[in-house]
């Protein structure tokens, strides 16, 4: 059986760091787990599309587009491209579109909210640098977990101990 999000912090209290709750579940898992892989992006998806791009087997996509509410930096065609190269999940500090066809995917998606207008292409943005956002820090390589109780992030991966 896999551990909750609860069972962790209660297993390894003074390891994790706790999101705010501030995201909804827009994807078709409901728990994922796996080491960060980070986007900084601004209405600008380009950097998203070029990680999901890549193997992401064991890796969760942290993307970090300033809380904007004005457009959407993940939908169908890109979290369909993260599925077929393994990624775990997909966390969006901003929006996503496409919310029915997210739904079916087997990929865990947490955003603040649905928009349906698509970014600007213009290629910016930076991958695998530190991010804040939520009252926590990730950086690349650390371990983000989640379920319908919440997220949280360890600077390792947590492995409870047997019962």
């Amino acid at each position: 059986m896999t551990p909750t999000t609860p069972d962790l912090c209660d297993a390894f209290e003074g390891r994790v760091q706790v999101l705010e709750p501030r995201f909804r579940p827009f994807g078709g898992r409901a728990a994922f787990s796996g080491r960060i892989t980070t986007v900084r992006c601004f209405e600008d998806n380009s950097k998203v599309r070029d990680v999901v791009a890549t193997p992401g087997k064991g890796r969760v996509l942290v993307v970090d587009g300033a809380g904007s509410l004005r457009r959407a930096l993940l939908g169908d065609l890109l979290a369909q491209k993260a599925v077929e190269n393994g990624w775990e999940g997909v966390l969006v500090h901003g929006c996503v579109r496409d919310v029915e066809v997210l739904a079916t995917l087997d990929l865990g998606v947490l955003a603040l909210a649905a928009h349906p207008l698509r970014t600007d292409k213009r290629g910016l943005g930076e991958i695998d640098v530190d991010v804040a956002f939520a009252g926590v820090a990730f950086t690349p390589g650390a371990w983000l977990y989640a379920d319908a109780n919440g997220v949280i992030v360890a600077a390792d991966e947590l492995v409870p101990p047997a019962a």
